[in-house]
């Protein structure tokens, strides 16, 4: 009773249109991810070894499943509306929580079991919410609720996965094999969420508006992205330092080269892949926004926070005031920086493959020349290795620029006559207001 009644004075659930696009709280719910994202960034950043960094993306990989699963259940319902904000703060909560616990998540197993727990709690009650609001939304189709119940093993089989990886180290003696079982627990629990998502297929999913997708994944992609700078300034100490050139040359070299890297994706492969997805219909829709988004966007995303920790360590040795400007980048900081971009753009390359069906030869070229840069980068001063990584990825969209002129600009008019054709209907729905009324007033004053 009291349940709807709350429910009678917010309103209902709102279902997504055909053409819906991404709504304010949206954006607003994607302010605990950008910390999430800093937060795992920080905590790998603190000591960059293989355990941490392999730590660091097992974490990516569970944090980016419940952004998965939060865009499926998007899909389905307009989450600003009615009732929906009130569960999606519950859920900005326990994620908000879930990221503060990441720093004790991978801490010595034999000490405190706090952290790992709050981890595996604040994801239960992530994915409760997901769960129960998909429950809610699918009661005008039983049928849609019984191949529910499909998908709920994996939301229990994780949750214990993350549970066990809490309680069961701390039983363990020996330090070696309470990480290791820690570290098993955790890789399964990826597993069981990416394996269940290609056993089940496309059956039971839905895309709806296929322009909200894209816009979904592309939001969050920018995101990623844009947290990419700031870790550069902050975790680079250039914040209270004294201004040098070699700083502000280094940082205006990471801002160069992460619009490279936005403009490699969103200047032709992003739209016409939208394009495409909007194309595709049924199970072949839903198969692509699986794939190319749900699945292939982590591997780009994963190549972001990895060059993001290469180009932080990079930048603290510019600014360091210690080491002179001639001295070779020492540490992980080139190997991260270069193995980072390669890895966004060889998860571009699989978008691309995937959506398209296409392979652009200027990528392979500059997967090569990136690899060949590593032990180039190794020997040169770190500011020449910002500005090598700078120029290869400005390189890169120069050659497209030119090379694919053609398409470029007939995919740049179609996109801009779909803009105006949009713009214009809104504007001839809002010319209603001014519509004269009976009494020659305009309406709404």
């Amino acid at each position: 009773m009291g349940g709807h009644w709350w429910r009678g004075r917010l309103g209902p659930a709102v279902a997504i249109a055909p053409g819906a696009r991404v709504d304010k709280f949206e954006i607003f719910f994607d302010l605990v991810f950008v910390f999430s994202f800093f937060i795992i960034v920080r905590t790998t950043a603190m000591d960059i070894t293989g355990s941490s960094l392999l730590h660091g993306l097992l974490v990516l990989a569970v944090l980016w499943w419940c952004w998965v699963i939060h865009s499926v259940v998007a899909t389905r319902v307009r989450l600003g509306e009615g009732f929906v904000p009130v569960l999606m703060v519950i859920g900005m909560a326990a994620l908000f929580c879930f990221a503060l616990s990441l720093p004790q998540a991978f801490g010595d197993p034999r000490q405190t079991t706090a952290g790992p727990m709050v981890v595996a709690v604040s994801y239960l009650v992530i994915r409760a919410v997901h769960l129960l609001l998909y429950w809610h939304i699918a009661k005008e189709k039983p049928g849609e609720r019984r191949l529910l119940l499909r998908y709920s093993p994996e939301v229990a089989v994780s949750t214990l996965l993350l549970l066990a990886a809490a309680l069961v180290p701390p039983y363990i003696d020996d330090m070696g094999s309470a990480q290791m079982w820690r570290d098993g627990l955790w890789v399964a629990t990826v597993l069981m969420q990416y394996g269940s998502g290609l056993i089940a297929g496309a059956w039971g999913w839905t895309v709806t508006s296929a322009e909200h997708w894209t816009e979904r994944y592309d939001l969050i992609l920018i995101i990623a992205l844009g947290e990419s700078i700031i870790s550069v300034g902050v975790g680079g100490n250039l914040l209270g330092q004294r201004v040098t050139w070699a700083a502000v040359a280094a940082a205006s070299c990471g801002v160069i080269f992460s619009a490279a890297l936005w403009w490699a994706h969103y200047d032709v492969i992003g739209p016409a892949a939208r394009i495409a997805q909007h194309e595709a219909l049924g199970r072949r829709r839903v198969a692509m926004a699986r794939d190319a988004y749900a699945y292939l966007y982590l591997v780009m995303i994963a190549g972001i926070i990895i060059f993001a920790l290469g180009a932080e360590e990079v930048v603290r040795q510019i600014s360091d005031p210690h080491i002179g400007p001639a001295e070779p980048s020492h540490g992980p900081g080139v190997p991260l920086l270069f193995a980072g971009v390669i890895c966004y753009f060889c998860g571009g390359m699989l978008f691309q493959a995937r959506t398209l069906h296409t392979l652009s030869w200027t990528r392979v070229g500059v997967v090569a020349v990136l690899g060949a840069g590593i032990p180039v980068g190794a020997y040169l001063p770190g500011l020449a290795t910002l500005a090598l990584l700078t120029l290869i990825c400005v390189g890169l969209v120069a050659v497209e620029v030119v090379v694919m002129a053609d398409a470029r600009k007939a995919l740049r008019e179609y996109v801009f006559h779909e803009k105006t054709s949009h713009e214009e209907h809104e504007a001839a729905f809002r010319a209603a207001w001014h519509e004269p009324g009976e009494d020659g007033s305009t309406r709404h004053g």
